[in-house]
């Protein structure tokens, strides 16, 4: 009987897995919902605090993987790989257990996963970049695009570490999302043994193998004597994601009702295995898009150190070649606070209103908005920045808002490809996965019409699940390698949009007054800073 293979998504709300057999066949999808973070638990918006607690995710992976298995003999399944969000660190004890999972500290936010979107470590990231830029020694910086962010490890850790004695003198260590959710599955959750992802350490965590693995003792303990000493209950050695973990652990085959001899293959964040997903290639944009975005590139080689992006990492997306991020800390996020703004007068259809402004002519409302809602994550991160709508009048109308809202977070997509650029990284194609991909035309035409490019939409629902499939066959020796689980596995694409070159023009002139007050408001807001 043919091999199946199961991959699974941490996202922002909910866990998603899909079933698939080693020829791509897609047998099953569950979706699973977060409890606690659907009632709004241990989260406050106002301060930028968003958390997560382990018994979330713990829940989730049983309750997806179950339900994909109904009616399948679950002897076929040769491995499992996972993808999270990230960087999503979280304080673990000797063990390798997550804090909130102590009675002591089970309401305590600090405690728990520090979600991608949590911005609370400002103060923090800022610190970790004047010492970089002043300190003399080796700029770790370097391959993180030159700017290290308060959504990133090192800045999340030092701000608990700041804030929280009683986690502080609790935690011996410190773990990513996918790595823990991966030893927990593997049985290997000592924190200083358990596998690392490449991936996480690459782009958040300011690992390189150049300069020995993570900064150096005497760079950690400058940026603060709280940090000193950690580095040596973290790692050295991180892994690609083809490298299995290890096998499934008794205790969690007897809860899935799987056998212990299933691989658990490597991990890494959501957008790159949702970039595998889509079948990257080299010189193709993978755009992720969802309540944020992620856009991905590979290259065979880059010899240059790219400005203002989320890191270039050695076999981060594919083994054998350098991964390159970039994104948006929000995309849909910033239509999702526009709908909740406006419930305070009742429901709101959000199609309703996409449909309405997409009738409205580009150009015609003299709106111009900026897509900085939760800061802006590249080009070259700042956290500090706010969203803005320059150009209402008492004539302006709901759908009018809306559609100017659209297209700066398209606009901020296009920054981020003029950086690539500029810097000397070819951007020759764009595919895109994620929900909004799938779910709305609207902001899809307007993507072709602003990047003056044709948009490739995967057929694969779950692509980022998808992705993890693949690595979790290439983990299990299903397939020999990535390359030819990609051509087995990958579902093509069902959609592509054309540019239309009537709005060429009109979207020129507005990009260029977004890019014109974008630049006045950075500056306004960092004399206030």
């Amino acid at each position: 009987m043919e091999k199946l293979l199961i991959g699974l998504d941490f996202g922002s709300d909910s866990v998603r897995a899909v079933l698939v057999a080693a020829n791509g066949e897609q047998l099953a999808t569950s979706v699973h919902e977060y409890a606690r973070w659907a009632q709004g638990k241990y989260c406050d918006p106002a301060a930028n605090q968003f958390r997560q607690h382990p018994l979330d995710y713990l829940e989730g992976t049983e309750a997806v993987i179950r339900n994909v298995l109904k009616g399948v003999d679950a002897t076929r399944v040769a491995g499992i790989a996972i993808d999270t969000t990230g960087s999503t660190p979280c304080a673990v004890d000797r063990d390798g257990t997550p804090l909130a999972l102590k009675p002591e500290f089970a309401d305590d936010p600090d405690a728990m996963f520090l979600l991608w979107k949590d911005h609370t470590a400002i103060a923090e990231a800022a610190r970790i970049n004047e010492y970089a830029a002043n300190w003399g020694g080796t700029d770790y910086r370097l391959y993180e695009g030159g700017i290290y962010s308060s959504e990133w490890f090192w800045s999340k850790i030092l701000h608990v570490l700041r804030n929280n004695a009683r986690v502080r003198e609790a935690a011996f260590s410190w773990v990513e999302h996918c790595d823990w959710i991966t030893g927990e599955l593997a049985g290997r959750t000592d924190p200083v043994t358990m596998p690392r992802s490449r991936c996480a350490a690459g782009h958040k965590a300011m690992w390189h193998a150049s300069w020995g693995g993570l900064p150096s003792e005497e760079f950690l303990a400058g940026v603060d004597p709280l940090l000193a000493g950690l580095r040596k209950r973290l790692y050295t050695e991180t892994s690609t994601a083809d490298v299995p973990a290890g096998t499934l652990s008794p205790k969690w085959a007897a809860r899935l009702g799987l056998s212990p001899e299933v691989v658990i293959g490597g991990s890494a964040f959501d957008c790159h295995f949702g970039a595998v997903g889509a079948q990257i290639a080299s010189g193709e944009l993978v755009k992720v898009i969802g309540t944020s975005t992620c856009d991905i590139l590979v290259a065979p080689d880059v010899r240059q150190c790219v400005r203002g992006i989320c890191g270039q990492v050695d076999g981060s997306v594919i083994p054998g070649m350098v991964g390159l991020e970039a994104g948006q800390s929000a995309f849909g996020d910033v239509y999702a606070w526009f709908r909740r703004l406006l419930g305070y007068a009742g429901e709101v259809s959000l199609p309703a209103l996409e449909a309405e402004a997409a009738a409205i002519a580009p150009g015609s409302t003299g709106i111009i908005a900026l897509d900085w809602f939760n800061g802006r994550r590249t080009p070259d991160a700042n956290p500090r920045l706010g969203g803005a709508l320059f150009g209402l009048t008492l004539g302006s109308t709901a759908p009018m808002i809306y559609r100017a809202l659209a297209e700066s977070t398209v606009f901020g997509a296009r920054a981020i490809v003029e950086r690539f650029r500029s810097e000397g990284i070819a951007v020759n194609s764009v595919a895109a996965v994620g929900g909004i991909s799938r779910k709305s035309p609207f902001i899809m035409q307007l993507c072709a019409d602003v990047l003056q490019l044709p948009i490739k939409v995967a057929a694969a629902d779950q692509a980022c699940a998808l992705g993890a499939a693949m690595f979790a066959a290439v983990a299990a020796k299903v397939h020999p390698d990535l390359k030819t689980a990609m051509a087995e596995m990958g579902s093509g694409f069902d959609r592509i949009y054309q540019p239309d070159p009537s709005a060429v023009p009109v979207y020129e002139k507005l990009y260029a007054r977004y890019l014109a007050l974008g630049k006045l408001l950075e500056e306004e807001t960092m004399r206030h800073v």
